[in-house]
């Protein structure tokens, strides 16, 4: 025991030497193990860091309250989880009947009697900026309330005092180019509010808000709105509650508030929560109903990262062990004095991985230390980027322990087959210099080959089993070790091709080949990256084929859609009409408008008082009899639904293809056929004549189309509930109905401006169909926003440009990465043969080889390696993007087939999932790739080296 000790420390000790000696080797190895453990020990930091402690959770979210009431929306006697996370009416779902009308004293009547309570008030509206609009939510609250503690902080400047007082995000101020002292004016709205300060909200650090005193801000603002024609401020109420005493807000007083419909989240109840049996929601819905998917979804991630490590250390091994092979082959005469000073080969394979004991060691601390410095310096950023400020700097020993252990263990299985390779060399051939001769391994091909079936099978099982992606990427993984494992074999399929090249190349194909002990390990590393980049280039070039495939236009080609983004700014839109004249090239400008029910400034479908809708009507016997029954398709067996979906009537694609537009019905004259290349004849005659035009035969009966002017949204609602006829005045008007096949675009009827006007229609603008005359430059977009913004119009431009891939930037990362990793891993393989080929060189020097020979050797050599890589990773790299693909195809016509046997879904659907291979990508690997590494290796090595006397033998 106490021999094995010594010998260990002697062997860790000349290895520290040696390191030592060897820095730039030292640092490459130490760099490239160390760099995972800084990720990974700064993603647990950071991690561990934006995990909350409850305490902290609920001061940022009730401050210093006892509970936080708001409504659930469903005015209804509910059950809570102590969380106040998951709720459900009495009763459950099933049952559930939403009332007929809200109660606004649901939230007031339970409150605790005697309690100190906060109103918190918040709405959203769209305030004046320096750019223009900007959609901001406004908060009423008394900030000088001592319940308010710890849910936000102020950064500068000071609270709000008195009306026309507000402070603003840190998020609001850099959004909108204003600061502490600016004054912002809401749109729709004369009253000016000064920022008086700046705060940020430690839980949301990208919320756009501002907070004024309670009655100063929403109140008035939803009056100037509602005086104006436009909707109101739509605010919501929730109570913070502080009742005192010590046992705060009880459980029993949860379910007391939630009878009226209310929903609690208390301090109390979420730091000391109830048993289960004392919960009734656990009782209507089990607690795991859930737990079955989240526990599945978690095991599937925990499969993945154990997947995603083992394939990252492996891929460290497979470079750094030709790292330490080197320094075994430049230590072999020091390791030859001790084997011939009594050392064995324990000895030797100690000295060796030792090596890896202490770069591993050395690389688990400086890599922890790096990722903790790191992540203390970027905490700021970090904060910033997650979108909530840290409760600490959480260090978890343990972790970053297991995490170091990582790198020690990497660093030793780097080092495992050098040190089997140096102790198998005799002693009289380590102080000669001799490299020896020894057999290949037969049984590493034979378990590779095993692997490589084996796993090949399994990605094939996966494409048709219900696990389809997880099963296709373990097989992928097994196949890939048992190519890696194959890696000697396949070098030396390549040593045949060498008689047809030239003389440098085929003495660097051949040393490579006679020397697959250090060439297997680089050229493995290479294939495992190089085929994660193809699998992964693969499968997004298919995605994006099958994108391009099933892409659906919104308009035509070159055309495009300005409107103005509420309903509310009709006023503006002239405006906004001469802006885009002004800035685009137009070969045309179709102004559209709209039918409008009530007052002009309401949003399409809103329910509020003054309100209304148009909506055409269609005929009974023309609707699809699926959705005109009580349940829906419910009510008829998976025979009938199949049936019924070969109707016309319920066939969507009969129909014309759907596009949405917010606005079906639209007024304009015949410039917006033009806009939507419409060239129907009929069409355009008839829009002259001012008969309207209808897009979609299902809504014209008899030539006719009925349009029904709806001005109580609640009393139609409620008539289809109960699948009546919504009430509201008809307007019978006859069209023209465009043949099969001409597309309007989400457009269902489009009336001339006279039709309407004679039919009683009212109408407002909200923008206009364009052509454009050429193409739209970057240069002309920015000018448009900024007008819009000068206007202070939030106004949409949708340009029809066709399918948009957004690939090729990702496809390049990934090239650039393979293209570093192989040419790391070719250099190092390079730097090993120009190590072990030395005596070579010497010759060719003795004979009067041209400098030059070692400088194109060198580059040949590194090449050689890269391209062998290359070659068998875009190779093997193909199998998991093709399984994957496979396994959706098989997934998706699963979904189509229990849709089409439920009913649901279309009888001719087919499934389109291509598989494309992205040859622009690996032809930039295949040539590129290796060409660079050759020269790169090639321009690094030295014309000339010294001149000695080549060792015998």
């Amino acid at each position: 025991m106490i021999s094995w000790y010594h010998s260990w420390v002697a062997a860790i000790r000349i290895a520290r030497r040696d390191a030592w000696r060897s820095k730039g080797r030292s640092i490459l190895v130490l760099a490239m193990i160390a760099l995972p453990i800084v990720g990974v020990s700064a993603a647990d930091l950071t991690m561990r860091s934006a995990e909350l402690t409850t305490e902290q959770s609920l001061q940022r979210r009730i401050g210093a309250a006892d509970a936080e009431l708001s409504l659930s929306r469903m005015n209804v006697p509910l059950y809570q989880d102590p969380s106040a996370e998951r709720y459900a009416p009495v009763g459950g779902y099933d049952s559930y009947e939403p009332p007929k009308e809200e109660n606004p004293q649901l939230l007031p009547q339970a409150l605790p009697a005697g309690a100190q309570i906060l109103k918190d008030t918040t709405g959203h509206a769209k305030l004046r900026t320096t750019h223009g609009l900007l959609d901001t939510e406004l908060r009423e609250i008394d900030t000088n309330s001592p319940l308010v503690k710890g849910r936000f902080t102020l950064d500068r400047g000071r609270l709000p005092e008195a009306p026309g007082e507000v402070i603003a995000t840190n998020a609001f101020l850099k959004q909108s180019g204003y600061y502490v002292g600016s004054s912002v004016n809401p749109r729709g709205s004369t009253a000016e509010y000064k920022i008086v300060g700046a705060y940020e909200l430690p839980n949301s650090l990208k919320a756009v808000q501002l907070i004024a005193q309670p009655g100063t801000l929403l109140t008035p603002l939803d009056k100037a709105l509602s005086a104006a024609g436009a909707p109101g401020v739509r605010a919501g109420d929730k109570y913070l509650v502080k009742v005192g005493g010590a046992d705060g807000f009880t459980w029993n007083m949860v379910k007391e508030a939630n009878t009226k419909g209310v929903l609690v989240l208390s301090r109390a109840v979420v730091l000391d929560k109830p048993a289960d049996s004392e919960v009734p929601l656990y009782k209507q819905e089990p607690k795991d109903q859930f737990a079955g998917q989240s526990d599945s979804a978690r095991a599937i991630e925990m499969a993945v990262l154990a997947t995603v490590v083992g394939l990252a250390m492996l891929e460290i091994c497979l470079l750094a062990g030709p790292a330490f092979a080197v320094g075994a082959r430049r230590s072999r005469r020091q390791l030859g004095l001790v084997g011939a000073n009594g050392g064995d080969r324990r000895h030797i394979r100690a000295i060796v991985l030792s090596g890896g004991l202490v770069i591993g060691a050395a690389a688990a601390v400086v890599g922890t230390l790096i990722g903790i410095a790191l992540t203390l310096a970027l905490q700021p950023l970090l904060e910033e980027y997650l979108g909530l400020r840290w409760g600490g700097f959480e260090l978890r020993p343990l972790e970053l322990a297991a995490i170091a252990l990582l790198a020690v263990v990497t660093g030793l299985l780097a080092a495992i087959a050098p040190a089997i390779t140096a102790s198998r060399q005799t002693v009289l051939a380590s102080l000669t210099g001799r490299r020896g001769v020894r057999r290949a391994n037969r049984v590493l091909p034979v378990l590779g080959l095993l692997a490589v079936a084996g796993g090949a099978a399994i990605a094939l099982y996966g494409t048709v089993s219900q696990t389809g992606t997880l099963v296709v990427a373990a097989g992928s993984a097994i196949a890939e070790l048992g190519i890696v494992a194959l890696t000697p074999v396949l070098v030396g399929f390549f040593g045949r091709l060498g008689r047809w090249l030239p003389l440098s190349p085929r003495l660097a194909l051949r040393d490579a080949v006679r020397n697959r002990g250090r060439t297997a390990p680089a050229v493995a590393a290479v294939l495992a990256a190089v085929a994660g980049t193809v699998a992964v280039a693969t499968y997004q070039h298919s995605t994006d084929v099958q994108a391009r495939h099933e892409y659906v236009a919104d308009l035509p080609h070159n055309s495009g859609l300005i409107s103005v983004s509420d309903n509310s700014a009709f006023k503006d839109v002239p405006a906004v009409r001469d802006a885009l004249a002004r800035e685009f090239p137009l070969s045309v400008q179709a102004e559209v408008e709209r039918v409008v029910v009530g007052r002009p400034g309401c949003d399409s479908y809103s329910n509020d008082t003054g309100c209304g809708r148009a909506e055409i009507v269609v005929p009974k016997d023309q609707r699809c009899p699926l959705y005109e029954s009580k349940h829906g398709p419910a009510d008829f067996t998976p025979e009938q639904a199949k049936e019924l979906r070969k109707d016309w009537r319920c066939n969507m694609t009969m129909n014309g293809p759907r596009n949405y537009t917010e606005h079906s019905t639209v007024v304009a004259d015949d410039k917006l056929l033009t806009a939507l290349a419409v060239t129907d004849p009929g069409a355009v005659a008839a829009l002259k004549a001012g008969t309207p035009v209808s897009f979609d035969k299902q809504n014209v009966k008899d030539g006719k189309v009925t349009i029904r002017l709806i001005t109580d949204p609640d009393a139609a609602d409620s008539a289809r509930s109960k699948n009546e006829e919504a009430p509201g005045e008809q307007k019978v008007l006859p069209v023209y109905q465009v043949p099969a096949g001409v597309n309007g675009w989400g457009i269902q009827l489009l009336l001339p401006t006279g039709t309407a006007k004679t039919a009683g229609l009212a109408t407002a603008p909200f923008g206009s169909y364009f052509t454009l005359d050429g193409d739209a430059s970057s240069t002309q977009r920015q000018k448009l926003d900024g007008a819009l913004d000068s206007m202070g119009v939030d106004a949409t431009v949708k340009i029809e440009r066709g399918h948009q891939g957004n690939s090729s930037i990702e496809m390049l990362a990934l090239a650039i990465f393979a293209g570093l990793v192989t040419i790391g891993a070719a250099g190092i393989a390079t730097g090993l043969a120009q190590a072990d080929a030395e005596a070579d060189l010497k010759t060719l020097a003795a004979v009067g080889a041209d400098p030059r020979v070692r400088r194109t050797l060198s580059g040949f050599q590194c090449g050689v390696v890269a391209l062998m890589g290359v070659v068998l990773g875009s190779a093997a790299g193909l199998l998991p993007a093709v399984g994957l693909r496979l396994a959706q195809a098989r997934e998706m016509e699963r979904t189509i087939a229990r849709a089409i046997e439920m009913g649901y879904g279309g009888h001719d659907e087919k499934v389109y999932m291509p598989i494309a291979v992205p040859w622009e990508t690996l032809g930039t690997l295949l040539i590129l790739v290796p060409l660079g590494a050759a020269l790169l290796a090639a321009l690094v090595t030295r014309s000339s080296g010294a001149l000695a006397r080549r060792a015998a033998g």
